[in-house]
């Protein structure tokens, strides 16, 4: 059977099924998965735990003895197998399928590693597992599985946080979804369930982050690029990664395309700021932005953006921020930038 993260906590209120598999690379996902599985065979009378990591050397005889041994401490038992590599030979999936045969009462095992390729879900050791048992595939979490993950979480917690609070958190932590959860527990410890409004939130996180990504778009938003440039070389000197920094001016660059558009085509730029969910405090700073970068010098600022992406994965001759300091330029000065358009490779 295959159920997703969402559905496990149901799945649990049932009884305990003989084998789980829990695969995937979302930390906070796998650690949350295997814990509410223990915690439901302990609670169901499983009171032993036995663990293995499973490489190709492996030799599966320990598994076949100690799944067949009469337990000395408990009546039930969990084996947790951990693969740090699914490349398991004959030997290894005749013993999994002949565990599968016969399976036992008082015995679940609980297989867990990273995330499978299409090959190993074909293998016969894993429809072997899978066919007896419960399949959790783990995935990243997207931005609106994010937003509703979140805001389950906020509740768990008892967190009482404003809308632009929520925003915040998802705007930095996006794609972190266990610094995220650490987040909200240093928040429960420290605020309970006191409100938590979105200045006195975006201080305490950012006071504590080595690089704040809001300064420097707002920087740019602002059309201070000698403090974009001065910034940067900072993040540089700090070894911030500039795929980090990449990332942020690139949603940016296109959100502000967006807008132009929208603007063009007649719409309101008070009902745009909405859509696009532009907190009051930040408007005049897109307000600037948009009187000032035209729509073509976006553009090439996009342009060489995705030139700066593709030479920083190809290439560690450049200086990746010194490029980067060339693309807040040119969000403001891409006409006069254009002819002397970069040649990397040259």
């Amino acid at each position: 059977m295959r159920i997703y993260h969402n559905q496990l906590s149901q799945t649990l209120s049932q009884p305990l099924a003989p084998v789980w598999l829990v695969f995937g690379d979302e930390p906070w996902q796998k650690n949350d998965s295997l814990a509410q599985i223990k915690a439901a065979a302990l609670q169901q009378g499983f009171d032993e735990l036995i663990r293995f990591s499973i490489d190709d050397k492996f030799s599966w005889d320990e598994v076949l003895n100690e799944y067949n041994a009469m337990s000395l401490f408990a009546a039930r038992r969990v084996i947790e197998l951990e693969f740090l590599s699914t490349k398991l030979n004959d030997s290894a999936t005749k013993a999994i399928e002949f565990i599968c045969s016969q399976l036992s009462p008082d015995v679940t095992l609980l297989c867990h590693g990273d995330k499978l390729d299409g090959n190993a879900s074909k293998k016969k050791w894993f429809k072997a597992l899978s066919g007896a048992g419960v399949y959790l595939p783990l995935y990243d979490l997207d931005t609106k599985g994010l937003a509703m993950w979140l805001n389950r979480q906020v509740r768990q917690y008892q967190l009482v946080i404003d809308k632009q609070g929520i925003e915040l958190l998802l705007a930095m932590f996006e794609g972190n979804v266990l610094a995220l959860d650490q987040e909200l527990q240093k928040l429960s410890i420290l605020y309970g369930q006191q409100a938590i409004d979105f200045d006195t939130l975006s201080a305490l996180i950012i006071s504590q982050a080595k690089f704040n990504p809001f300064a420097l778009v707002d920087a740019l938003l602002a059309g201070k690029i000698d403090r974009c440039i001065t910034m940067l070389d900072q993040q540089q000197q700090e070894g911030t990664p500039a795929a980090k920094i990449q990332w942020f001016i690139n949603k940016e660059l296109n959100q502000l395309k967006q807008m132009h558009y929208q603007l063009q085509a007649g719409e309101n730029e008070q009902a745009i700021f909405k859509a696009f969910r532009i907190w009051d405090k930040r408007k005049p700073l897109y307000q600037h932005a948009l009187a000032n970068m035209s729509l073509d010098n976006i553009l090439i600022a996009i342009t060489r953006l995705a030139d700066v992406d593709l030479v920083s994965k190809t290439t560690s001759e450049f200086n990746v921020f010194q490029m980067l300091a060339d693309v807040c330029i040119c969000a403001y000065h891409g006409e006069k930038l254009k002819p002397l358009s970069l040649n990397y490779y040259d």
